[in-house]
């Protein structure tokens, strides 16, 4: 009987992406459904009950929700070009990179892309301490994951397509190669990998949306104090 596997997602999700990577990498024949968030499926709705956020993959009719669990799910589940370790403190590893990405470099990096001012220069002095600890990692590997891609590679791989959005609409190079220059070559190593170039959403229309989004945030600012 054929395995039935579906993919929630929205095209602008950096979190749908990695779900939708990890799938190709491993060659698992999947369909998936682009979601619009301002009019949420019963399907969404019925497979992601708590957060009623994408991505969900549902295999088999089962429902399984968060892009990091997703990914150690597909792991786990299809074998072949396995992206996590064999050796359990390498996994280990694995895992602080892949949560340390969402709880301290998205989260710095997001913070610098709303502030304004003075406050902005802090952020961006934050995200950019933060980042150091990932060109610190990146000494002597090609990967986050070794000489190929793994897992922590997946979980930040948003970072090779959203700093330019988010650079040119705040205006500020975060990522400069003469003070990351091993992040710098692993952005456009990971960016040009086959199965991750030919999933990339457009960029102008991520800008767009980018914008939009921080204009909430501009305005706020601007109001007096």
């Amino acid at each position: 009987m054929a395995e039935e596997v579906k993919l929630l997602k929205t095209w602008s999700s950096p979190f749908g992406l990695r779900a939708f990577w990890i799938l190709k990498l491993k060659g698992v024949q999947f369909d998936f459904i682009d979601e619009d968030l301002s009019n949420k499926s019963p399907l969404l709705l019925q497979s992601n009950p708590v957060y009623k956020k994408v991505p969900v993959l549902i295999h088999n009719g089962k429902p399984i929700s968060e892009s990091l669990v997703i990914l150690e799910y597909v792991d786990e589940t299809w074998k072949q070009n396995p992206l996590l370790p064999e050796d359990p403190y390498e996994r280990a590893r694995a895992r602080f990179w892949d949560k340390f990405g969402d709880d301290k470099v998205l989260a710095s990096i997001w913070n610098a892309f709303i502030k304004q001012g003075k406050e902005q220069e802090e952020a961006i002095g934050l995200a950019i301490e933060t980042l150091k600890f990932l060109e610190e990692e990146l000494k002597g590997k090609r990967f986050f994951g070794g000489e190929k891609i793994g897992l922590p590679d997946l979980a930040l791989g948003w970072l090779a397509n959203l700093i330019g959005v988010f650079d040119e609409v705040i205006g500020v190079k975060l990522i400069e190669k003469e003070r990351f220059p091993l992040l710098s070559a692993w952005m456009q190593e990971f960016a040009e990998a086959p199965v991750i170039k030919e999933s990339w959403p457009p960029h102008e229309k991520l800008v767009t949306k980018f914008r939009a989004i921080r204009e909430p945030y501009v305005a706020a600012a601007a109001q007096p104090k």
